[in-house]
């Protein structure tokens, strides 16, 4: 290691897990409120309390927001969704790597492809595992689920919604199923990921959004959607949806790689004996 510069160096599993993380965290600022925008269109349509105000487009239904609910209501949840990217995004990229060498046989030099999908699947499942709470207390206050009746708080704050959740609706209610929907998001790319990923992800929406018992299952949801909108309805959100990919994914990956170099400087400097 010595005399190498750090972009150089191969990067540790830490620099590699801390920096996917904080490039997560960052490429979320600066696209969440599409992302809010998506669930409040892909919501759109499902109960009364959700048809008394209309979105329409991006722009619209970002604007709609503003209006109605203040400056804030694009980032409602953002705290959530944060700890959803230091989680998500450390394991499912972070430890990639570190998984995908465990996977490969001693004394070969490159990793076969079905190497690299087990290494996927392990690190996807795991990020699920760790972050499905998150998501589900990001999706509520996204879907302006943290209010109840009369315009009360549903919950005082973040930690008050995990608890809730969990005191009212169990420990399942923070780890509502869907690992299909990050399964399909994670081996998708750009507009392809988007036309797959959308079904799946209006379910998701819906599902962790829901009421205890408004439906039995994904399928459940899925099915009493179609009856009452349409097969439309899988596409809600689409245009935020492929907005937010797009965006997410260049600044994601840029910072991470500039990142990693910084952790790459601030490692070398620690164990430099000058």
């Amino acid at each position: 290691m010595v005399g190498l510069k750090p972009s150089e160096m191969p990067p540790t599993t830490a620099v590699k897990f801390l920096g996917a993380g904080m490039a997560a965290c960052f490429a979320d600022l600066l696209t969440f409120p599409l992302d809010t925008a998506k669930v409040r269109l892909q919501i759109q349509g499902e109960n009364q309390a959700a048809r008394s105000i209309q979105y329409r487009g991006v722009l619209g239904t970002i604007l709609t927001m503003v209006r109605t609910e203040g400056l804030r209501s694009p980032y409602s949840g953002l705290v959530a969704g944060l700890q959803r990217q230091m989680s998500f995004a450390s394991i499912r990229i972070g430890l990639y790597d570190s998984v995908k060498q465990f996977y490969t046989p001693k004394g070969s030099d490159h990793s076969s492809i079905i190497t690299r999908i087990l290494a996927g699947c392990t690190t996807g499942a795991m990020a699920v595992a760790c972050a499905q709470p998150t998501d589900v207390v990001k999706v509520r206050f996204q879907a302006n689920q943290h209010f109840g009746p009369g315009g009360s708080k549903k919950y005082s704050g973040t930690m008050d919604a995990y608890r809730t959740i969990a005191r009212e609706e169990g420990l399942r209610g923070l780890w509502k199923d869907n690992f299909p929907c990050h399964f399909v998001s994670a081996f998708g790319a750009g507009f392809c990921a988007t036309v797959v990923a959308s079904p799946v992800d209006v379910v998701k929406t819906r599902y962790m959004n829901s009421l205890p018992g408004q439906y039995r299952s994904p399928l459940d949801c899925m099915l009493k959607m179609v009856a009452r909108e349409g097969a439309s309805a899988f596409y809600k959100g689409f245009t935020p949806s492929f907005l937010r990919l797009g965006i997410w994914n260049v600044v994601m990956f840029v910072t991470y790689e500039q990142l990693k170099r910084a952790l790459m400087n601030v490692q070398m400097l620690r164990e430099s004996p000058f």
